[in-house]
């Protein structure tokens, strides 16, 4: 068994396919189907079950994977231990972002890659449940997102900012007033623009409603998508609740601040625990260099 081999089975599994696996590692299919089955014969078992439609891992591929990942990871913390040696780093570094915190990560993903040109940067843009457990499980390096206290548990974070929430209204609602703070039992009434359970905003929310003793609320639209969102109220048809930061990307748009109970979130970097590889280390140090820049959502 060698390295290779357990980074095909990993893509495979990754991408949900020998075909995505071939594009991914930049193989021909055929080379990604042999090196699999040498593997299996090998082991004496099969790693994946094999339909017409569908590759998914078996119960001893199951058990596989996270062995293979440990493993691979210890070997690239090895290359890049002797890079730092040598003065430079390179590898690869899977970085999670939430919608809304891409644009203030950009700045330090370009100050890294000018520093640091060997080193591959795959940014997976997701929602936060799903980055969370993709730390876990080790499929990202690190990411950029807001947790609450429960979703932080296994993981090493460090604080990039505490932001405020604001309702958005469309555009003719904010020549009513829009200095008028507004309170949650207000909005519990009026038609809102709400994202799906697993989002950030969405857990802030919830939350925000709950601290204030209001059960329901008229969620007349659920959209995974803050331009959608935006859009749906600058139509009229609903308002919003935002970071304050990411609502100020829309000018047009009517702001209220809460009287009391206002959502708030915590933008963090996050990172599976232990000691993070040179490559790694690098990038937090430039991610947290630039706080204002990376919470600016």
């Amino acid at each position: 068994m060698d390295l290779r081999q357990m980074e095909v089975v990993l893509a495979v599994a990754e991408e949900g396919g020998f075909s995505a696996a071939a594009r991914r590692l930049h193989v021909v299919q055929s080379a990604v189907s042999g090196t699999v089955r040498g593997l299996e014969r090998e082991l004496g078992i099969r790693l994946f079950h094999r339909t017409t439609h569908l590759v998914a891992l078996t119960p001893a591929g199951e058990a596989f994977l996270p062995a293979a990942r440990a493993t691979l990871q210890a070997a690239e913390r090895a290359r890049a231990a002797v890079d730092e040696m040598k003065g430079e780093l390179r590898g690869e570094i899977r970085v999670g972002v939430m919608q809304g915190l891409y644009a203030g990560l950009a700045g330090a993903l370009a100050g890294f890659h000018e520093q640091h040109p060997a080193v591959v940067i795959r940014l997976r843009q997701a929602q936060a449940d799903d980055i969370e457990h993709a730390l876990h499980d080790g499929t990202l390096d690190l990411a950029v997102v807001a947790l609450d206290r429960t979703r932080r548990r296994g993981l090493t974070t460090r604080l990039l900012s505490v932001e405020t929430m604001v309702l958005v209204t469309a555009p003719a609602a904010a020549g009513q007033d829009p200095a008028q703070p507004v309170t949650l039992a207000e909005v519990a009434h009026l038609p809102l623009v709400d994202f799906p359970a697993g989002w950030a905003i969405r857990h802030s929310v919830d939350r925000a409603f709950r601290s204030a003793g209001l059960a329901d609320r008229t969620s007349t639209f659920e959209v995974n998508d803050v331009l959608a969102a935006t859009d749906l109220v600058r139509h009229g048809l609903g308002v919003c609740i935002l970071p304050e930061s990411l609502a100020a990307r829309f000018p047009d748009l009517g702001v209220r601040a809460f009287t009391a109970h206002a959502p708030t979130w915590s933008v963090m970097v996050a990172r599976p625990g232990g000691e993070p590889p040179p490559a790694i280390a690098a990038l937090l140090r430039h991610i947290r260099s630039h706080p204002r820049d990376a919470s600016r959502a």
